[in-house]
């Protein structure tokens, strides 16, 4: 089975200029905990929930500045909606994350949740090891 079996295809997005309340307000609005960042349709970026409080609000971030200075847009992980979901669920659980958005020619088309793979018998197995992994703690730096 592939990503494109299981991944959401409306997905919103907010530009690197939205405001940090803008992208709260809208995953307020979603009921979501990820928006990803996009610039001319191209995925730069995703911002959580947790970086909103974390790196925004817990360092007197204004409501108004920028998403762009919470995200880093050098190292953008993604997949492709031909993958397995097994693959999804590895790079996951590799990289800590729940949600992957999903690009074709670099434009995003869709996301894959851990909930996404989950729902799916053949892949919950997966899903389960994947949020086993990205719930260690990560060795602090040394």
């Amino acid at each position: 089975m592939n990503v494109a079996d299981v991944m959401t295809t409306d997905i919103d997005c907010c530009s690197p200029e939205s405001t940090c309340k803008e992208a709260a307000m809208k995953m307020k609005e979603l009921d979501v905990g990820a928006i990803p960042i996009c610039e001319n349709e191209k995925l730069v970026g995703i911002v959580t929930d947790r970086d909103l409080v974390i790196k925004g609000l817990a360092n007197d971030l204004s409501t108004e500045s920028a998403v762009s200075e919470l995200i880093e847009t050098n190292v953008v992980v993604s997949g492709t909606k031909d993958m397995s979901i097994e693959e999804a669920a590895k790079i996951m659980s590799k990289e800590q994350i729940r949600r992957l958005p999903i690009v074709e020619n670099e434009k995003l088309v869709g996301m894959v949740s851990l909930g996404d793979l989950a729902v799916n018998n053949q892949s919950s197995e997966q899903a389960g090891e994947a949020l086993k992994e990205i719930s260690v703690p990560s060795e602090p730096n040394q």
